[in-house]
């Protein structure tokens, strides 16, 4: 039985890893993956937008600095088209298969970023992630949540892309986002304090995959 009611028994597990920019989810995804492997599971790892070969053509104009132009609208359905794609051909599969999915941003990254960022409301997006998602969702999402100053700080030691050279509100009001799914009671979302070091959020997260109380896990 997992902690968000969605999968049936014997199916895989669906996690996602959702924060602002520089809030260090790849590197904690690395690190939740070694930790499976080591206890005999073989997780799949995808990202958003992105995971399949369509998808990373995708990506690429999403975050080229020379999409600059590219409306709201345009964004979204992009990233909601990415992430059509991506649950027919790998999660969708994956889940039936009883696999662990570790997903780098999904459904809720367009609540945060197009839904509170770029203005566009919540219930447009959500209608949208309807028809991609196909009644698939996340069974444990981890919010790492950092303050889009320190988020910024952290920028400047990477090449940045489009999205990442955003106005400082429209980061703001991304976090906002991220703010708004903490605080709605949903069981679903888990806050990870990304201003914890690297070994801390490790630590945090994998308490997080115990409760889940599904199959190798409890090893964790």
């Amino acid at each position: 039985m997992t902690l968000h009611g969605g999968q049936a028994p014997g199916r895989g597990l669906l996690i996602t890893f959702e924060g602002p920019e520089g809030s260090g989810k790849t590197t904690l995804i690395g690190g939740v993956a070694r930790a499976l492997t080591r206890c005999g599971a073989e997780p799949l790892l995808v990202r958003e937008p992105g995971g399949t070969a369509l998808g990373e053509q995708i990506r690429n104009i999403l975050l080229d600095t020379a999409s600059e132009g590219m409306c709201a609208e345009t964004e979204l359905l992009l990233m909601v088209a990415s992430r059509a794609q991506l649950i027919r051909e790998k999660i969708g599969p994956a889940l039936e298969a009883g696999m662990i999915i570790l997903c780098d941003r999904f459904a809720d990254a367009s609540v945060a970023y197009q839904g509170f960022g770029r203005a566009l409301g919540e219930k447009t997006v959500h209608q949208l992630n309807k028809v991609a998602l196909g009644g698939i969702e996340p069974d444990l999402t981890l919010l790492c949540l950092l303050d889009p100053a320190v988020g910024r700080e952290r920028l400047e030691q990477r090449a940045t892309d489009r999205l990442d050279r955003e106005s400082v509100a429209f980061h703001d009001r991304v976090y906002e986002g991220y703010q708004a799914m903490a605080r709605s009671g949903d069981l679903r979302f888990r806050v990870i304090d990304a201003t914890a070091t690297p070994d801390a959020m490790l630590a945090a997260t994998l308490d997080q995959l115990r409760r889940l109380e599904h199959g190798l896990l409890k090893y964790l």
